[in-house]
């Protein structure tokens, strides 16, 4: 099997790095983080790029690229902490293609191509924790459309958004509809969360909302997985960055007249924090590479890498701020963020814990060394 990036992916690569370094600095996000956690002009740049319409169908304006193209460019921005909600892009286009009406993917999709339109997943509720067929938020007919009344949490740059993918239940089953946020009977409360990004709080009281697919919990499972496998590609990213600063950190810092480098002890956790998170790269390379599998193939996987993933954040992030000292929590230094990045991502679409019940729920009799 070839795990050599094509020349093509390789360019993108290159692209998305040079603008996360000349054009999304500490200093700059310092400042996104002050205004709120999200910036349109950031955005804007992103979808300059060409990075929206990445993975979207090109007879709506895409790129038609794969979940590969998809995870070079979370993992670059990963190493910048890029605080906008690029996998939403991502998961939006993915629900769109996949299963929304032709008139619906004619109306959104070359807007979200092209940036002009935030969509983004309100899947979550108080009740489910990380569970997707845990859904309290109703939809009823209503004249020729649909209604929904609920109330959805952390929901990415919900606010902001100019519209969402909301999780109903429809005649008791679970629906996907899209709602347009200045849409009469919906309200969110924005606020920012642990790594300065942005989130809100979300109800619906009888929004007039536009059914997507009866088949919701299908659909819904295919793009939680699309942002788990960007997640894990982010989570790379932002490991990388993080070992590379602590190492320079390490060669920079004195103790009795030599660089802490020098020391065997610090040298042997900075190779442990690397196995990890090669550990890490692997797993996600495997998450991407089955978003096309059967959906069952694909929901084992997604929570495999996840766990993998989880154990390498929490490893590399403590690790990071061990080797630094006092200093690791400082938020005037930047690898303080880093590790509040990994710390969120770690519970980003289920925490470990979680996958790890998903993981044993789809052990089969014959699982183990016996088998």
């Amino acid at each position: 099997m070839d795990f050599d990036f094509s020349d093509d992916q390789a360019q993108l690569r290159d692209a998305v790095r040079k603008w996360v370094d000349r054009g999304y600095g500490f200093e700059r996000r310092r400042a996104i983080v002050a205004a709120g956690g999200f910036a349109r002009a950031a955005w804007n740049e992103l979808a300059a790029l060409g990075l929206m319409a990445l993975t979207l169908p090109e007879a709506h304006g895409g790129m038609g690229q794969g979940a590969i193209d998809a995870m070079v460019v979370a993992e670059e921005l990963g190493r910048g902490i890029v605080l906008e909600p690029i996998a939403q892009a991502f998961i939006a286009g993915s629900v769109l293609s996949k299963h929304a009406p032709a008139a619906v993917q004619s109306a959104w999709l070359p807007r979200v191509a092209s940036g002009e339109a935030l969509l983004v997943l309100a899947q979550q509720e108080r009740r489910a924790r990380y569970r997707l067929d845990v859904c309290d938020t109703q939809a009823s007919a209503s004249g020729a459309g649909h209604a929904l009344s609920g109330a959805k949490s952390l929901v990415a740059a919900g606010d902001l958004a100019d519209a969402f993918i909301v999780a109903a239940r429809l005649d008791g089953r679970i629906a996907l509809f899209l709602v347009q946020r200045a849409a009469a009977g919906v309200s969110a409360q924005g606020y920012a969360t642990q790594d300065g990004s942005r989130a809100a709080e979300v109800r619906f009281s009888d929004a007039p909302a536009t059914l997507l697919t009866r088949d919701g919990l299908a659909a819904l499972e295919q793009a939680v997985d699309t942002g788990i496998a960007a997640a894990c590609a982010e989570a790379v990213g932002v490991m990388d960055r993080t070992l590379a600063i602590t190492i320079e950190y390490l060669r920079q810092r004195q103790q009795f007249g030599v660089p802490i480098a020098s020391f065997q002890a610090l040298r042997h956790r900075v190779a442990d924090m690397k196995m990890q998170l090669e550990l890490a790269r692997s797993m996600s390379y495997y998450a991407s590479l089955k978003l096309d599998a059967p959906a069952a193939q694909r929901r084992a996987a997604m929570a495999r890498a996840k766990v993998q993933l989880g154990q390498s954040m929490r490893f590399v992030g403590q690790q990071a701020v061990q080797l630094h000292g006092g200093i690791g929590v400082a938020d005037e230094y930047i690898v303080s963020h880093y590790f509040k990045k990994l710390t969120q991502l770690e519970m980003v679409f289920g925490d470990t814990q979680h996958h790890l019940g998903e993981l044993s729920g789809r052990m089969q009799e014959t699982a183990g060394v016996f088998a």
